[in-house]
C-alpha cells in the first residue's frame, strides 16, 4: 500500500494529485523551484522540498534531485503528473531502480510510445489506422504537411506547411522548440488533413491484463495546435464510436499498457480516423471524463500501481451519463498573437464552483486551479492558470452553465482568454458542433473582447465614482460630503485611465445631494456623445456602483489595487490603470523602437543593423514561457539598433530593436547581408 506519494510536478496537477491523496489517507510531498516556493500546492503538501533554481532544467527535469527529495522525505511512491519528466522513460525506471512504487505506465511501454516514429511503426502492425509519414523534408512533395516533434506533444514544436518554401525554416523552428521543451529536437512530418477533428480514448490498464477505453473526448478547439476545449463523451455516431474504442485498446495492448493513457487520433470530414500519438500519462482534460463517468482517475492510478485490478464500474461499456465540457483558463492575450502574461493575480473568483478537484453529484461547475489570489504568474512555466469544467445532463446545459460561470468571473491581474473561451462556447457554430483543429482561424469573431466599445465609458464612469467614493470613505474630515462638492461649483472632478482602447478622460460633477449632476468623456464613439442615454446614480460604495442608464439598472463590482483598477459590468470586464495628474517625465524612445512585450531570452538575431527590411520581416526571435515569439519588422526601413545579442536576457520594455523608415534612414554599405546568428 502507498503511503507517502512525492508528485513530481507543479501547479493544478500536483493539487489534484494531493485532493485523492487526502481522500485516501494518503501522505502527501511537494517538490518545489524557487519560483514556486509560495505557490498554493507547496502550501498544500504535507512536506516539500526545495530545487535550487527557477527553470525547468534546473528544477522539475532533475531525476537525481526528485530521488534525493523522496529519500530524505521517506517518501515510498512517485506520481509525474503530466509535463516534465511524466513521460520520461529514464525516470520511470529510476523510480523503480530505487525501491519506489512508480504511478504510471511501465518504462518499457513509455519509450515504445516516447518516440512518434516508432510508436507509428508499432501500432500500425496491431492494426491501428495511420497517415503518411516523412523523415526528409526533401522526399515531400504534396502540401500542406505538418511538422511534429518525436519526443513530446502539448503542440510544441508543431507547425502546418502549406508550400516548399516555408519547410526548411519551419524544420529549423519546429526543432528548436522541440529541444527546449523536450531536450530532443528530432522532428517528423505527417500528412496535414484539413479540417480534422481532434479526438482522443481514455484507456486504463492494470497488472492483470487488462485494457479498457473510457470513452471518447473531444479537444479539436484549439490554438497553437494546443487544446483550450475539451469535451466529453464527443458528440460522434455510435459505431465510429465503437471503433475508436477498439483502436485504443488495441493500441494499449501492443505495448502491455498499464495505468492511466490516452490514445489520439485526428479524425476527417470523410469518417476515417488515424492515429496521432498516444500519451502515456494522466491528460489535462481527464477531469471530463471524470464526470461523465464517476471514476476518480488519480485514485484508479494509485490502485493499479498497487497491483489492484480494475473495478467493474471502469470496465462496463455503459457508465457514461451526461456531458462535461472544460475549458483552459491561461493568462495570455489572444488578441495579440496569443502573447503570454506575467504578473500577480490579485483576484481570482469564479462564481459557482460546486467541487475542486473533485467529481460532481449533480449539475454544476469544478474547478481545478493552480493559483489562487496573490499567486505570481512567471516567465518559467506554461501559462495555464486553471480549468474550469461544466457538468450537465446535455451539451446544450453543460455549455450554457460554463460560459455564464466564466462570463461573470473576477480574473484579476493577468489578461486571460476568458472572453475568448466565452464567445467559443456562445457561438452558434460551437453549439452546433461544426468544430474542427482549424475553427479558430476561420472565426476571427471570438476574438473580439466581450465589453463592446460603447460600453466602456460607463465601465470608465464607474470606475471613478467607486475611487472617489474610497476616498471619501478614507477621508479624516467630513468624510459624509459628496465627492468634489463646492459651495460654488466651477469645475467636475476629472480622472484619466489607460483602457483597453487607450487613454479616456473621465469627467463628471456630483451636486451637494450627491446625485450624478452631469459626467462625459473625451471617446466621440461612446455612449457619453450625441444621443447618450440618461445616466443616473443610484449608489456608489468603494467596491460596487449601480448606474441607472435609460432606466435600466446595471451594477458594477470594483476592485482597486495601487492605481489599477479592475470592473467586472454586465456586458464585461475591463482593467483600468488610473494615470497620475501630474506625470513625471520619461525618457523617450527612438521612434520604431519594438519592445520586449514579456521577460525572456533573445534566442535568435535574423538581421544586422543598417539591413534595410520591409513591414513584416523576422527580425528576432524571442523565447519565454516555453514558447518562441517573432519579433517582426512594423514598417518597412532600415534596422537602427539592436541593443540585445542572442543569448541575451529582457525585461518587459526593453528596447529589442529600432527601425528608421525616415528618408535619412542609412544603409550598411555592404551586399546582402547574412542572419548574424545562422543555423
Amino acid at each position: 500500500m502507498i503511503t507517502r506519494l512525492l508528485v513530481a510536478n507543479r501547479g493544478e496537477i500536483a493539487r489534484r494529485v494531493f485532493a485523492t491523496c487526502r481522500a485516501l489517507g494518503v501522505e502527501t510531498v511537494a517538490v518545489h523551484s524557487d519560483a514556486d516556493a509560495d505557490a498554493p500546492f507547496v502550501a498544500e503538501a504535507d512536506q516539500a522540498v526545495r530545487l535550487p533554481g527557477n527553470t525547468p532544467a534546473e528544477t522539475y527535469l532533475r531525476i537525481g534531485r526528485i530521488l534525493d527529495a523522496a529519500r530524505r522525505t521517506g517518501a515510498d511512491a512517485v506520481h509525474p503528473g503530466y509535463g516534465f519528466l511524466a513521460e520520461n522513460a529514464e525516470f520511470a525506471a529510476a523510480v523503480t531502480d530505487a525501491g519506489l512504487t512508480w504511478v504510471g505506465p511501465p518504462a518499457k511501454a513509455i519509450a515504445a510510445m516516447g518516440d512518434k516514429m516508432e510508436a507509428k511503426a508499432l501500432l500500425a502492425e496491431a492494426g491501428v489506422p495511420m497517415l503518411p509519414t516523412w523523415t526528409d523534408a526533401d522526399d515531400i512533395t504534396d502540401f500542406p504537411v505538418l511538422v511534429k516533434a518525436s519526443a513530446g506533444g502539448g503542440g510544441r514544436g508543431m507547425r502546418v506547411v502549406r508550400d516548399a518554401a516555408q519547410l526548411a525554416e519551419a524544420v529549423a523552428s519546429a526543432r528548436r522548440e522541440a529541444a527546449a521543451a523536450f531536450g530532443d529536437g528530432t522532428v517528423f512530418i505527417e500528412r496535414y488533413v484539413e479540417r480534422g477533428r481532434h479526438v482522443e480514448v481514455q484507456i486504463f490498464g492494470d497488472t492483470h491484463g487488462t485494457v479498457a477505453a473510457l470513452g471518447v473526448r473531444e479537444c479539436s478547439v484549439q490554438r497553437r495546435h494546443q487544446k483550450i476545449i475539451e469535451e466529453a463523451p464527443g458528440v460522434i455516431p455510435a459505431e465510429l464510436r465503437q471503433r475508436l474504442h477498439e483502436a485504443a485498446v488495441a493500441a494499449g495492448r501492443a505495448v502491455d499498457y498499464v495505468g492511466a493513457g490516452t490514445v489520439e487520433f485526428l479524425l476527417a470530414p470523410t469518417g476515417e480516423f488515424f492515429f496521432l500519438e498516444m500519451n502515456t500519462r494522466l491528460q489535462v482534460e481527464h477531469p471530463v471524463t471524470e464526470l461523465c463517468t464517476g471514476l476518480d482517475l488519480v485514485r484508479l492510478q494509485l490502485m493499479v500501481a498497487e497491483g489492484q485490478p480494475l473495478p467493474e464500474n471502469a470496465t462496463d461499456p455503459h457508465w457514461m451519463r451526461g456531458y462535461a465540457i472544460e475549458v483552459r483558463l491561461c493568462a495570455e492575450d489572444p488578441a495579440q498573437g496569443w502573447r503570454p502574461a506575467t504578473g500577480t493575480v490579485h483576484r481570482f473568483a469564479v462564481p459557482g464552483v460546486a467541487r475542486e478537484f473533485g467529481n460532481l453529484r449533480a449539475i454544476g461547475l469544478r474547478l481545478d486551479s493552480g493559483v489562487v489570489d496573490g499567486s505570481t504568474v512567471g516567465v518559467h512555466y506554461d501559462s495555464m492558470l486553471a480549468k474550469v469544467i461544466a457538468w450537465g445532463q446535455t451539451r446544450a446545459e453543460a455549455i450554457r452553465l460554463l460560459a455564464g460561470a466564466l462570463a461573470r468571473a473576477e480574473l484579476h491581474g493577468v489578461t486571460t482568454n476568458r472572453d475568448l473561451l466565452v464567445r467559443v462556447l456562445r457561438s452558434p457554430e460551437f453549439g452546433a458542433v461544426e468544430i474542427d483543429t482549424g475553427f479558430l482561424d476561420r472565426h476571427e469573431e471570438v476574438f473580439a473582447p466581450l465589453l463592446p466599445a460603447d460600453q466602456v465609458s460607463l465601465v470608465a464612469l464607474a470606475a471613478a465614482l467607486a475611487t472617489a467614493a474610497a476616498r471619501r470613505a478614507d477621508a479624516p474630515v467630513l468624510a459624509g460630503l459628496p465627492s468634489g462638492w463646492r459651495n460654488v461649483p466651477a469645475f467636475g472632478q476629472v480622472t484619466r485611465y489607460t483602457g483597453p482602447d487607450g487613454e479616456i478622460e473621465v469627467r463628471y460633477r456630483l451636486d451637494r445631494t450627491g446625485a450624478l449632476a452631469d459626467w462625459s468623456t473625451d471617446r466621440p464613439d461612446t455612449v457619453a456623445s450625441g444621443d447618450a442615454p440618461a445616466v443616473e446614480l443610484v449608489s456608489a460604495a468603494p467596491d460596487r456602483v449601480v448606474l441607472d442608464v435609460d432606466g435600466v439598472r446595471r451594477a458594477y463590482r470594483v476592485h482597486r489595487v495601487g492605481s489599477e483598477v479592475f470592473v467586472d459590468g454586465p456586458d464585461g470586464a475591463a482593467s483600468l490603470a488610473e494615470l497620475p495628474r501630474f506625470p513625471l517625465p520619461t525618457a523617450e524612445l527612438a521612434a520604431g523602437s519594438l519592445l520586449a512585450p514579456l521577460p525572456g531570452a533573445v534566442t535568435r538575431v535574423h538581421v544586422e543593423v543598417g539591413q534595410r527590411v520591409a513591414a513584416g520581416d523576422l527580425l528576432l526571435t524571442l523565447e519565454a514561457m516555453k514558447l518562441e515569439h517573432p519579433v517582426l519588422a512594423p514598417t518597412d526601413g532600415v534596422v537602427a539598433e539592436l541593443p540585445v545579442p542572442a543569448g541575451g536576457q529582457v525585461d518587459t520594455g526593453a528596447v529589442l530593436a529600432v527601425v528608421d523608415n525616415s528618408s535619412s534612414a542609412r544603409l550598411t554599405p555592404r551586399r546582402d547581408l547574412e542572419p548574424s546568428n545562422p543555423e
